[in-house]
């Protein structure tokens, strides 16, 4: 089993010479969250798709909600 410097070691070492500094932490973020997803899945930690599906409405509807406020307030103060 690798340790976690060695795992990061071996993601960096795969990205191109030219890669910024960004771009090494956004697949340094993915593999963790990858990693994190499959650890959950293994012990159950997961939601059916239909429950991810109401989430996601639910998100939207609270955005859409919350751009329309701030929109009316912007709107006022004109």
């Amino acid at each position: 089993m690798s340790s976690v410097k060695d795992e990061m070691t071996r993601i960096i070492q795969e990205q191109p010479d030219d890669s910024s500094f960004d771009e090494i932490l956004r697949e340094l973020a993915l593999a963790r969250m990858i990693d994190r997803g499959l650890k959950d899945s293994e012990v159950g930690r997961t939601i059916s798709d239909d429950d991810m599906k109401r989430q996601m409405n639910q998100w939207r509807r609270s955005k859409t909600t919350a751009t329309v406020r701030i929109k009316r307030i912007l709107e006022k103060s004109r």
